[in-house]
């Protein structure tokens, strides 16, 4: 994925319309790297999702606060696959200790994503974020 988390902000910020946001989120779905096979496995599958949404975590030092965690991953959806690139955006490449510092909810308001997810989108979204909040409580473990 090329896009920063800051690229995606302001390409957000000047789309006024929803329908540009939704059609630029699928966008950011396509420039995910395709998972090798093996990464979809039981292990990687995030539970709490209605899509199919997979992810692997890879850690780079550690263990420990500053171990860093590279994130690739993967849905069956659209839509679902733009969030996980947002995921990634946000928490991929950082320490352990920032992502547990990030709230990424809040990113997802800023970027009025909140209001506009479905109830069962916005609970997979929690779920995928908790599955990595959590990868990065047993990289410091």
């Amino acid at each position: 994925m090329s896009e920063t988390l800051d690229d995606i902000i302001a390409n957000f910020e000047v789309l006024d319309e929803w329908d540009d946001r939704y059609r630029y989120l699928i966008e950011l779905g396509r420039t995910l790297a395709p998972l090798p096979q093996e990464a979809y496995s039981d292990a990687n599958k995030v539970r709490g999702c209605a899509s199919q949404v997979w992810l692997e975590t890879k850690q780079e030092g550690g263990p420990g606060q500053t171990t860093r965690l590279h994130f690739r991953g993967d849905s069956d959806a659209h839509i679902v696959r733009g969030l996980v690139a947002l995921a990634l955006a946000i928490h991929s490449g950082h320490s352990a200790a920032e992502i547990l510092a990030t709230d990424a909810f809040a990113i997802y308001e800023r970027l009025g994503l909140a209001a506009h997810l479905t109830p069962q989108r916005s609970n997979g979204v929690r779920s995928m974020i908790e599955r990595i909040k959590n990868d990065a409580r047993a990289a410091i473990a």
